[in-house]
């Protein structure tokens, strides 16, 4: 049990964290971290905060949404550092995004040299892989880009 000594005012987490005390107030109500309030109604928040608030800037740069962030959170424990187990299960599922990502940039980087249909890159061969803009029936965005793949051309 902690005493209420061991716990972080909203700015004192903020400069520790590096991250704004919005920022923490919106994780808060997103239901990311918690707090107790004092008598005053001042947020303390537990030191093992420091560490969630880290795991989520980091699941930020790998590219997760705060939901995916919370989702993962769920499977770490509040109180405490997660052990190699716990860490473990959260970073095979972020291996997972990383390579989904990768494979979305090679995509991506293949067909930026050709038509990403439509929205369109290469007015040239648009009428080839999209006359008639027939790549806006699959649904809005540039489809080729999105995975879609251009009809072949003979």
């Amino acid at each position: 049990m902690t005493s209420k000594h061991d716990r972080l005012p909203i700015g004192e987490l903020a400069a520790r964290s590096g991250v704004a005390t919005s920022a923490l107030r919106y994780y808060e109500e997103r239901g990311l971290i918690r707090s107790e309030r004092t008598t005053g109604r001042q947020r303390r928040y537990a030191r093992a905060v420091l560490r969630r608030v880290a795991f989520i800037r980091a699941a930020q740069v790998v590219g997760l949404s705060l939901d995916e962030a919370q989702t993962a959170l769920k499977r770490l424990p509040e109180d405490r550092a997660p052990n190699a187990a716990e860490w473990k299960g959260v970073a095979r599922a972020w291996e997972r995004r990383i390579d989904q990502q990768i494979a979305d940039l090679e995509r991506l980087k293949k067909k930026l040299n050709g038509c990403v249909g439509c929205g369109c890159l290469s007015l040239r061969k648009c009428a080839l892989y999209n006359p008639d803009d027939t790549a806006s029936r699959r649904g809005s965005g540039a489809r080729y880009l999105l995975g879609d793949e251009p009809p072949t051309v003979s």
